[in-house]
């Protein structure tokens, strides 16, 4: 009898990963492949659909199949995520009509967040989000091409997030599913039938250029003829409707329930809390998540591995012309001396607000500081200093959350490249003071896509979830050293109140 196998396939800001599973959630094959992000003006991030989602998808799948040596109508399902909030026009051959916007990290849309603040009125932007608009929101990118690109939002037939747009090109169906429409394209939608609201369309785009809304692991269609052609894989393979790439990762750590935690450190941070019942404050994010009756409330750090690797390709050249000669990874020679300085970098804190911030200050604006610099520190310093600013930010973040009674965080898993590194894991251990799991796969949203494929085709969905969490398993585990926890409080408490005592400066050095 023949196995049954399940492909997933996850888009990033700067590169693409692919898993193909058995039934019982082992990887037979792995393939990644990278991309670059455009960055055409201060605050504009984007993408080639065509070549960087599209593209990389085929690559990977193509891969897959022959590193494995899987009959390819033994996969059974395929799941896709990409990267969160993004806006692509199509036309009505899925064609896109100009380079992607990307998610938060993409703030032209900020004069838009104004006007439709102003348009529906502060207390009714809160009632729908729990915080004001943001730049993690679509709309305001829909309207930002209505008003700069009048000519592309004329010819647009659906307005697509990444995770739409491959779906579209494997299975040819424009949907999106309830975790990340719901959300990002609040309040477009309706919350309880998930149908567009023409009403509240009507300002930014029809309501027949929107995707519909599905699950995440619903079938929601099978790959193509012309999408076989360029994948490898057999045309009629069912296709879930998949998500964005911090749910993925999320599922594939088994945040399925209230109190557990995923930190995905990418390219950029992004945490997810499962909790019991939507929890509002201004600072953060709260949706349903997509596991059906669980919320979560969220929140994300603009830069992460995006600011290691400026740091690798600006200040450690002889690191990375190391790994060209010899292959030793330029991230392990950057690490050289770095545990040795002590906790805090000798007086040096990095705001890491470099492609401005989403939470918790919402400020496309801001920019980034190295604070505390003297002619002792070292590049070593600057190093372990922005390590440590991804740390002092999710504990800011975390314990925010945490001032609110109805939540609880039982166990914390990291995720994500940076959660390869192990003294990064150590000290962000030791900033929150609190323990830090690693999975033991740790491939990322790639696996949960493959899971979330899984679910759609061979279990009961969601509801068998417990089917597949029991191959999840757990791999390192990271325990805070109580000194160095101590000793990290005083350095919170700088970093805490650094952004708003250079925000005014920050901005007006901007707009010079």
């Amino acid at each position: 009898m023949a196995k049954a196998y399940f492909m997933g396939i996850d888009t990033g800001t700067n590169s693409s990963k692919g898993a193909l599973i058995d039934e019982q959630a082992n990887i037979i094959a792995l393939h990644s492949t990278e991309h670059s992000m455009e960055n055409p003006q201060p605050g504009h991030y984007e993408h080639d659909a065509e070549k960087d989602w599209w593209g990389d998808l085929c690559i990977i799948s193509n891969a897959l199949i022959e590193k494995s040596g899987v009959d390819p109508k033994d996969i059974k399902a395929v799941g896709i995520s990409a990267l969160g909030a993004d806006c692509l026009p199509v036309d009505e051959h899925c064609n896109p009509l100009r380079k992607a916007i990307l998610y938060g990290i993409d703030a032209r849309a900020t004069d838009e967040m104004a006007e439709l603040t102003e348009l529906y009125g502060e207390e009714q932007i809160l009632k729908w989000y729990g915080r004001p608009l943001c730049s993690s929101d679509v709309m305001p990118k829909i309207l930002w091409i209505k008003r700069k690109e009048p000519e592309v939002y004329a010819k647009a037939h659906k307005f697509l997030t990444g995770s739409s747009y491959i779906t579209a090109k494997l299975a040819g169906r424009y949907v999106v599913d309830r975790f990340l429409g719901l959300a990002s394209f609040n309040p477009l939608y309706d919350q309880k039938t998930w149908q567009p609201v023409p009403e509240l369309c009507a300002p930014i785009c029809r309501p027949d250029q929107l995707a519909e809304i599905c699950e995440a692991a619903d079938v929601v269609g099978c790959v193509t003829a012309q999408a076989a052609a360029e994948t490898g894989l057999a045309e009629g393979t069912p296709v879930i409707c998949g998500t964005d790439d911090s749910g993925a990762e999320a599922i594939s750590c088994g945040v399925v329930e209230s109190g557990k935690m995923v930190l995905q450190l990418g390219s950029s941070v992004y945490m997810i809390l499962g909790t019991d019942t939507l929890v509002d404050d201004e600072r953060l994010w709260r949706e349903q998540f997509i596991v059906p009756g669980l919320c979560d409330i969220s929140a994300g750090t603009n830069t992460s591995g995006s600011l290691t690797k400026w740091m690798r390709d600006e200040l450690f050249p002889d690191a990375v012309a190391e790994e060209e000669k010899s292959g030793r990874s330029a991230y392990r020679t950057m690490l050289e001396g770095v545990a040795d300085i002590p906790p805090g970098s000798d007086g040096l804190i990095t705001l890491p607000y470099f492609a401005g911030e989403r939470t918790p200050v919402n400020d496309p604006d801001a920019r980034g500081i190295f604070f505390g610099l003297t002619l002792q520190h070292t590049r070593a310093h600057l190093y372990r200093s922005v390590l440590e600013a991804v740390g002092y930010s999710i504990n800011q973040q975390i314990r925010i959350m945490e001032t609110h009674p109805e939540v609880k965080i039982d166990r914390i898993i990291a995720a994500g490249g940076g959660a390869q590194n192990e003294l990064w894991m150590q000290i962000i251990a030791d900033i929150l003071g609190k323990e830090i799991a690693t999975p033991a796969v740790t491939v990322g949203a790639c696996y949960g896509d493959a899971l979330m494929a899984a679910l759609g085709v061979k279990y009961e969905g969601f509801e068998d979830y417990a089917s597949l969490t029991n191959f999840i398993r757990t791999g390192e585990v990271y325990t805070p050293d109580p000194a160095a926890h101590e000793a990290y409080k005083k350095y919170q408490a700088v970093y805490d109140v650094l952004y708003g005592a250079t925000k005014d400066l920050a901005h007006e050095l901007g707009s010079l």
